[in-house]
């Protein structure tokens, strides 16, 4: 009445342990080379850098112009100078003009002198920006009219005097 074979609990701990096969048709199966892709350690697939997936990133998703025209307004003090810096900021970028906003119509004129290097340096920088021409602003002047509406005539000049 002694059966020769184990519980079959203990003859699948066995098997698993590698110690005895549970039967005769199995076999151990030869682990086949295929040139996959997602195999650890193969070409490629190393991590990349951080820098390479954000750049990947704005040039799938399109944002190279908007990225590229931030960027030069926040370091508009390194590219225009640190004292041209302190008395101009860029105000807006619309259909490739870059309005610039000064201190004082002359800050405005000077920097209309300098537009050439300014232009080649946003060239060399930001090319993605979409720059095509520069505009010097002055300051704002205070403006008379209060309320939606306004009346044409001489309005407030009429009472100075």
């Amino acid at each position: 009445m002694t059966d020769p074979q184990p519980p079959e609990t203990v003859a699948t701990y066995l098997r698993l342990r590698g110690l005895k096969p549970s039967s005769s048709k199995w076999k151990r199966k030869r682990r086949v080379a295929i040139d996959d892709d997602n195999a650890p350690f193969s070409k490629g697939r190393d991590p990349g850098t951080l820098g390479d997936v954000l750049l990947k990133l704005t040039k799938d998703s399109g944002w190279e112009k908007t990225l590229a025209a931030e960027d030069l307004v926040r370091q508009w003090a390194e590219l225009a100078g640190e004292d041209t810096a302190k008395h101009s900021e860029p105000v807006s970028l619309e259909r490739g003009v870059l309005t610039v906003k000064c201190d004082s119509t002359a800050w405005a004129k000077n920097l209309q002198f300098m537009r050439a290097v300014i232009m080649t340096e946003i060239g060399n920088r930001y090319p993605d920006a979409g720059v095509q021409n520069l505009r010097f602003i002055g300051p704002d002047v205070p403006s008379w009219k209060w309320g939606p509406r306004t009346v044409p005539g001489r309005g407030p000049r009429d009472t100075y005097g």
